[in-house]
């Protein structure tokens, strides 16, 4: 049995979900967000919980997911996902150009201009080291976070680049001298 597939998801006040087929739609507070499950899964409703159920047992890989994503939607449409991510290096910064381009200097020849899709935004701290993306689906959020990431890795010599807040690195040792 799939722990994390048994558990109930609340729903808070102000979401409405309304299931067509396999695709789930979540509006909230915050917008709009799908999610697919896979089929022979059911929703039920029960005393303002979600109840995730399969048919059988050969479903099981998908019962945990299922829920998953329906709980990633329902927790977008309310209070929505944000990761952060530090610029580490001399000179290394962002900064927003208009309400959808982030342009990075990351030590290259050149500025990279990052374009930020619909329902991401972006908001960068006053040093032009820290940003922190935001949105209501967790998938995209996620996904422009590592792009942006994938601009500058840090090093593992010196750990400048791209990381996310927190990230532990491990810091290798460089020469120890010619003999």
């Amino acid at each position: 049995m799939s722990r994390i597939g048994k558990k109930p998801i609340a729903i808070p006040a102000g979401v409405k979900y309304t299931q067509q087929g396999n695709t789930l739609m979540v509006e909230g507070p915050k917008g709009k967000v799908t999610a697919l499950i896979a089929t022979g899964i059911t929703l039920v409703e029960n005393n303002g919980q979600i109840v995730v159920e399969r048919q059988n047992d050969s479903l099981a890989g998908f019962h945990g997911l299922t829920r998953a994503l329906v709980y990633n939607a329902i927790t977008g449409v309310t209070t929505g996902w944000t990761k952060d991510l530090d610029i580490v290096g001399i000179g290394y910064r962002a900064e927003m150009k208009g309400k959808d381009m982030v342009v990075f200097t990351l030590g290259y020849s050149h500025p990279i201009e990052f374009p930020l899709p619909t329902g991401i935004e972006v908001t960068i701290d006053p040093k032009q080291t820290h940003l922190t993306v935001s949105g209501i689906d967790r998938q995209k959020v996620g996904q422009v976070a590592a792009d942006m990431r994938s601009l500058r890795k840090p090093d593992p010599y010196k750990n400048k680049g791209v990381r996310y807040t927190g990230e532990k690195l491990k810091k290798k040792v460089g020469k120890t001298g010619a003999k």
